[in-house]
């Protein structure tokens, strides 16, 4: 290897201040030296040349004279060669300055450039896949050309860059079984501020079960290792976007079109829209065997529109029947040349446009001969849509072995334009892209090439493929639905090379194809790592710790870990991997941004073992994110049953419960960053929080100094999840921490439900709560729930919830005794429940129904039959403020519903659940349902389910203030003023109410009875929460200050515990406990301190002689038993304030014992003995109010419109359109901007000019232009309206003569659109010199309405022209700031 000594020199690279003693002698991010010429060498060569020299002129001796005179001839010489020499000399120096002066101008070395480092040495090893090659101390390499070696090791101070080319012109590929980067070694392609140019490729080659495998690093890997060096750094790109304008299946807003059909006799017949390429027509006329036929033809043609498109095509033979006036018809209006010599069988088709003269015909005919027309008659024309889509309809006929053949297709040709968000000219012919699902398929994600589009802005590509799915490119109902759209390519590549198939022990059982791919690894003090815009495929492989990219217990890679240039990924695509994205284990402080993580196998971008804290994740995309076999969570059904060979004994997974979590963000610690980020498709889960109890994996052993569940969470801002199966964002549960056993048979780190994510003050327990921050989510078309969030206190606010199962759960931290009491709350948010994104059948989607409100198929989440709910209660409290609920319809199949329970819930449930400032939609039918016995819901018998309460706080729900809303057969919270909702299956009471908490010892499968004195006849029994635990738990919701009686299904418990739950001081109710008549009793108050356990102040119950006694002592601590009726009496009144969500008093829990000795073993069951000699008439405690009238002020959130870009302005638009109908009866037409309604009721046209700069919104100019003055309108298209302005423009009635098409072109539309004998016309349009992709047209039939369209305009875009007065605020950019801050 080339060597140099560069010791006591100027090194050219700065030297970084971090990691090992040794340094790479290449790399600090951002500065190369200037260029300077090297020291004089001082070699031993030189030196002995040297000596040479000067023993040669001692060898010789001459006389005084001839020195004297060889003295003046050397002078003479001397003179002269010293003139020679300075011309000489002079001469070089001009030349050499020319040349240097010349190559500078060209290519001028830049300081910041690795490969332009003067030191370097070009290097082309060739092809020896035998090479091992080490590149070490003075080595210092600069890789020209393509190369294949064994293996390289860059260790003590060697140095390997890629070369580059100022034109990007190189390419070079570099194929290798492993880098290994030791101290002090580097390897860099590129800078930060120096980006690669040309192309460069690095092939991990090998099979897994050939050759030796490195220690720790295993096979086929960059390898970082203490003081190694990473840099990797691509050209920019916009990473991902996100569609401005839907992209429809087949690229045409009515999808592609193909028919064939044999012996189709007659001319078959398409008429074709020019502006939508829809299909409008379909016939058949059978011109060969009937006349009636060919002038039925005849009429067809006659009536149509000037423009349409016409195709034709003859099945079998067209000519016997054909008359001459339907001949020459077909000539006029269609321009055929070819119709008139029709014969019998000739194969003959046509395209043409009506009135549109031969010009704009194509036709061709073939002769029949021989039962063959020896190929197609074929006829192709192409045409452009409204939007701008090029499409071809094409008709055909043939005979081929005397079969006949008609067919046409109707298809986009050139490619399909998208129409993105966010500027994308760095996005390159050739490139690769991928548009994510926007249905509940995560699979309906698609990828696409890149084509040339010289028409095309910067805000535009076109690609080659032809969509197969629709993927949504609007804001829809208020939420931002529309699609990401990634780029895959980069020109910096680490990929795997794989087999064609599966093989040797790489699970094939659940895998076809090979998954041993690449993998890099990154070790704790490593000196500097960065990639950036780097594009890694085939990675990973389905081995533990073998990652696309892994981050292996590096500690902290920040400044706080001795880093001058903390350490980040950043526009990263990691595609079509083998295991994860990126791994971040045991690694805190790094920033892992714009990175695109697609078509991957378990968890993506995945914190792994519970201890990696302060690492920020910003605007990064996950999408198809799919189970692998690693851990238990990332399994799915079929890999969990099967892979056995980590349990104890003979125990089968449960899928549901042990496995089936993969997600595309695993985050395994709360005091983590997540910004700006997608989760656009997951077989489980798009975000998954979960808390370890202790660390786990490589971690275990190590101390916490917090426990994660205790943990404040760190920055969530702006995340949307959508296309994910169980849920969007789950935020609940852990993994199992011990090792299989008889005791616990299931798999280390399978799914645990023992964690409890309760956030402290410094993680302290003794220290106020922390209330969890989730703001701005949006979750769409997540089959089961948009968001599951367990735990307290959690905050949920700006945030949008759409076409989910279940748009957003909450459950309590966990159950009393052992949760002391919590809150969740969510507030200025939107549920909605079908949207008009009506989704597409593809990709995953099983079940297709008919919407609640339009009746229109669409795909449903989980089932046909499944019940959709806004927002569920499972059992709180809560708090849901300031939400907005819209479209919740149920139809013959489903519920559907604003507000919902947990179905089959066993739980508890708390009356302190409250509502208040919501506002539901017209289309909205059930704002809460309670369920109903039936599909889903089973039985509905459950305690939970009969326990279902909530407080309306201001009657914003139920129109009764201050109410409370039960199941309609609960009358343990009854009275005889609540009102019945049956629809809901719902009674409404005034009241106050508590929870009692019961439990009881050693008595399994024991059902407990409760029963008000007031309704003896409705009792309600109660199973408790887990029957075969050795001490069940029953908590019925109870109204205040009332009697009640309490009965078993079994022997009396012989220890009971009452405790009282959310009862505030004062409050108090009179309960009968059930016993044997022969029952003695020892009755005990204490106050429960949870944190230890203990009692304190405990007191003795002591008996009186009647209830009338313990009425007139309630206050005290008394009894009474009625031996007659085997009901024990006392009171259970509360002593001391509750604060808070807590569920006990400040003093501790209060409890009430029950010690009752009997050797009798009967049912303890005394209703018949109670009732009615205990019966009370039903009484009202609190009046119930009287309904409320009119509108609910300020409910609602104040919020218009959910999206992913909130510093973004958008102006909410919406139009309606009425029928011929619904204008006779006088409804009007109405353009409602931001709110302001523009209504007209008189045949013409409404105009509105917004100004696009001013926010909430401006309007220029308002005009009505009457049926009769229709004329005037165009005038004012052409010079009225003015520059940098939003058009609206909608019609009323039939206006026939509306000849503005053309003036439409200007303001959008990419040609003149057909608008004559339309129903309805509605055009969206900008004035100015920027085209954006909200500009449309829709139009209606003759008669037909165009119902409620809904349209969010951006206002203040930069393309506008609209003058910057002020910084737009990003405060995701801020929290960046400050997440970077924290570190």
């Amino acid at each position: 290897m080339y060597a140099t000594d560069s010791r006591g020199h100027s090194p050219a690279f700065l030297q970084p201040q971090n990691g090992n003693s040794r340094h790479s002698s290449g790399y600090v991010p951002g500065k190369v030296v200037p260029l300077r010429p090297p020291p004089p060498p001082k070699s031993q060569a030189s030196a002995k040349f040297t000596s040479v020299r000067r023993e040669d002129r001692a060898t010789f001796a001459f006389s005084p004279e001839e020195q004297q005179a060889q003295r003046e001839s050397q002078k003479q010489k001397r003179h002269k060669n010293t003139f020679i020499c300075f011309a000489i000399t002079s001469f070089s120096f001009f030349i050499a300055l020319a040349i240097i002066l010349g190559i500078s101008s060209k290519y001028a070395p830049d300081e910041n450039c690795p490969d332009q480092n003067p030191r370097l040495r070009n290097w082309d090893p060739g092809q020896d896949s035998a090479k091992q090659v080490v590149i070490k101390e003075g080595d210092m390499l600069r890789l020209t050309s393509d190369a294949t070696v064994h293996s390289i090791v860059i260790q003590d101070g060697g140095l390997l860059v890629f070369g580059d080319n100022k034109d990007g012109s190189r390419n070079i590929t570099l194929r290798t079984h492993y880098i290994l980067i030791q101290d002090g070694g580097a390897l860099h392609i590129g800078a930060e501020k120096c980006r690669y140019k040309s192309k460069a490729t690095i092939t991990l080659y090998g099979k897994s079960d050939e050759g030796e495998s490195m220690p720790i690093f295993g096979k086929k890997f960059i390898g970082v290792e203490a003081g190694g060096t990473l840099e990797l750094h691509g050209a920019r790109k916009t990473s991902w976007t996100l569609l401005a304008r839907t992209l429809n299946s087949s690229g045409l807003p009515f999808g592609s079109y193909t028919f064939e059909k044999d012996f189709s006799r007659g001319l078959n017949v398409r008429v074709i829209d020019q502006d939508t390429a829809k299909i409008l027509e379909s016939e058949r006329f059978d011109t060969h065997e009937y006349h009636n036929e060919s002038r039925r033809l005849q009429e067809f043609l006659r009536f149509q529109d000037p423009g349409r498109i016409v195709a034709i095509a003859v099945g079998d033979s067209a000519a016997k029947s054909l008359l001459q006036g339907t001949i020459q018809m077909i000539q006029e209006r269609l321009g055929s040349e070819l119709i008139r010599g029709l014969g019998y069988r000739q194969a003959w088709a046509l395209v043409g446009v009506i009135d549109g003269g031969s010009t704009s015909c194509n036709e061709s005919v073939r002769n029949y001969e021989n039962h063959s027309s020896g190929g197609k008659a074929l006829a192709q024309r192409e045409f452009y849509t409204v939007d701008g889509q090029k499409f071809s309809v094409t008709a055909y006929s043939e005979w081929i072995e005397g079969v006949s053949l008609s067919g046409f297709r109707v298809e986009v040709v050139d490619g399909v334009k998208l129409n993105l968000l966010d500027d994308v000219s760095s996005w390159k012919s050739g490139d690769q892209i991928v548009v994510a699902s926007t249905d509940y398929s995560m699979y309906q994600a698609e990828e696409f090439t890149l084509l040339p589009c010289s028409e095309c802005s910067h805000f535009q590509v076109k690609v080659k493929e032809t969509p197969q799915f629709l993927h949504m490119g609007e804001i829809i109902d208020g939420v931002d639905m529309r699609a990401e759209v990634g780029i895959l390519t980069r020109n910096i590549v680490i990929q795997g090379e794989v087999e064609d198939s599966c093989y040797a022990e790489n699970q094939c059982q659940f895998f076809d194809y090979d998954t041993f791919g690449g993998h890099v690894m990154i070790m704790k003090n490593f000196t500097s790592v960065h990639l950036s815009y780097v594009e890694l495929k085939r990675m990973g492989q389905q081995q533990m710790g073998r990652y696309p990219v892994h981050f292996h217990l590096c500690g902290d890679v920040d400044y706080k870990g001795g880093y001058r240039h903390a350490t980040f990924v950043d526009g990263l695509s990691i595609h079509h991997s083998f295991s994860r994205c990126i791994t971040v284990h045991g690694t805190n402080g790094l920033l892992i941004k714009d990175t695109i993580g697609f078509d991957t196998l378990g968890h993506c971008f995945f914190l792994e073992d519970g201890i990696e804290q302060r690492n920020t994740l910003f605007h990064n995309l996950g999408l198809l994110t799919k189970p692998g076999t690693l851990l238990p969570t990332d399994r799915n059904n079929s890999m969990c049953t099967t892979m056995r060979d980590k349990v104890f004994g003979n125990y089968i997974p449960v899928p549901a419960t042990d496995c089936m979590a993969v997600s595309t963000f695993w985050i395994a610690h709360p005091n983590n960053n997540l910004i700006n980020n997608a989760a656009a498709g997951s077989q489980d889960a798009g975000i998954w929080y979960l808390f370890h109890k202790e660390p786990t994996g490589e971690s275990t052993g190590l101390q916490l100094l917090a426990k994660p569940e205790l943990t404040p969470l760190g920055i969530f801002y702006n995340n949307r999840v959508h296309s994910n199966f169980k849920a969007g964002l789950f935020i609940d549960k852990g993994v199992k921490t011990t090792n299989s056993s008889a005791a616990d048979p299931r798999e280390y780190l399978c799914l645990d439900n023992s964690a409890r994510f309760r956030p402290h003050q410094d993680a302290n327990p003794e220290k106020p709560r922390v209330a969890a921050l989730i703001d701005r989510l949006i979750a769409f078309k997540n089959n089961d729930n948009g968001g599951w969030v367990r735990g307290g206190d959690i905050i949920v606010q700006n945030s949008a919830f759409a076409d989910n199962g279940i748009g957003l759960t909450f459950a309590s931290d966990g159950s009393f005794p052992s949760d002391e009491g919590s809150s969740q709350e969510v507030s200025e948010s939107l549920f909605v429940g079908e949207s008009r994104n009506y989704g597409f059948q593809g990709g995953q989607n099983k079940y297709v129904g008919t919407g609640g409100i339009d009746q229109k198929p669409r795909t449903l989440p989980r089932n046909r039959t499944f019940p959709i709910r806004g927002f569920q209660i499972y059992d709180g409290p809560i708090h849901l403020t300031r939400s907005t609920f819209k479209k919740y319809v149920p139809t013959p199949d489903r519920y559907s519903s604003a507000i919902g329970f947990l179905m089959k819930n066993s739980w508890q449930i708390t009356p302190r659940n409250n509502i208040s400032l919501v506002k539901f939609g017209p289309h909205v039918s059930l704002n809460v349902f309670f369920g109903k016995p039936g599909p889903w819901f089973e039985d509905c018998e459950l305690d939970g389910d009969k326990n279902s309460i909530f407080h309306d706080i201001d009657g914003s729900v139920t129109g009764y203030k201050d109410a409370y809303v039960g199941r309609m057969d609960n009358y343990l919270i009854r009275h005889p003023s609540c009102v019945n909702v049956t629809k809901w299956n719902a009674v409404i009471c005034s009241g106050t109410y508590a929870q009692v908490y019961v439990q009881t010892w050693s008595t399994q499968n024991l059902s407990m009875t409760i029963t008000r004195d007031e309704y003896p006849s409705h009792p309600m029994v109660l199973r408790g929460i887990n029957q075969k635990a050795a001490f069940p738990q029953y908590q019925p919701v109870v109204m205040l200050e009332k009697g009640y009686t309490i009965h078993w299904n079994g022997p009396a418990p012989r220890t009971t515990f009452l405790y009282l739950v959310n009862f505030n001081k004062n409050d108090w109710i009179r309960v009968g406990l059930c016993y044997p008549s022969n029952t003695s009793f020892q009755v005990t108050f204490g106050y429960l301190q949870r944190q230890n356990g203990s009692l304190s102040k405990i007191e003795e119950y002591e008996p009186v002689h009647s209830l009338e006694e313990l009425q007139r002592k309630q206050s005290e601590r008394k009894f009474y038993f009625d031996s007659s009726t085997g009901l024990l009496f006392l009171y259970l009144k509360a002593k001391s304030h509750r604060h808070g969500h807590s569920y006990c008093s400040s003093q501790g829990c209060e409890r009430v014992k029950i010690q009752a000795a009997t050797d009798s073993k009967d049912i303890s069951n005394c209703m018949a003995k109670a009732y009615p000699q205990y019966y009370r008439k039903p009484s009202v405690v609190k009046r119930m109010p009287a309904m409320l009238t009119g509108l609910c002020q300020g409910c609602g959130t104040r919020q218009v419109v959910f999206t992913s870009d909130p510093h973004k302005s958008y102006l909410p638009v919406q139009f309606q359109s009425p029928d011929k109908a619904e204008t006779q009866r006088g409804d009007p037409s109405v353009i409602s901007v931001n709110g302001t309604d523009f209504t007209f009721r008189s045949a013409g046209v409404l105009l509105l000019v917004v100004d696009p700069c001013s926010v909430p919104f401006r309007l220029t100019e308002k005009k009505v232009f009457p049926l009769a003055d229709i004329s005037r309108m165009e005038e004012y298209l052409k010079t009225g309206i003015p520059p940098r302005s939003i058009v609206l423009l909608s019609t009323r009635g039939e206006i026939k003569p509306l000849n503005i098409s053309h003036l439409l072109v200007p303001l959008g539309l990419a040609k003149p659109a057909h608008l004559y004998d339309k129903g309805s016309t509605i055009f969206l349009g900008f004035s100015g010199n920027f085209k954006p992709s909200w500009t449309k047209l829709f139009t209606s039939p003759a008669g037909q309405g165009l119902g409620v369209l809904e349209q969010f305009i951006p206002l203040q875009l930069d393309e506008y022209g609209c003058p910057r007065a002020t910084t737009v605020r990003r405060r995701d950019l801020e929290l960046l700031k400050q997440a970077s801050k924290a570190h």
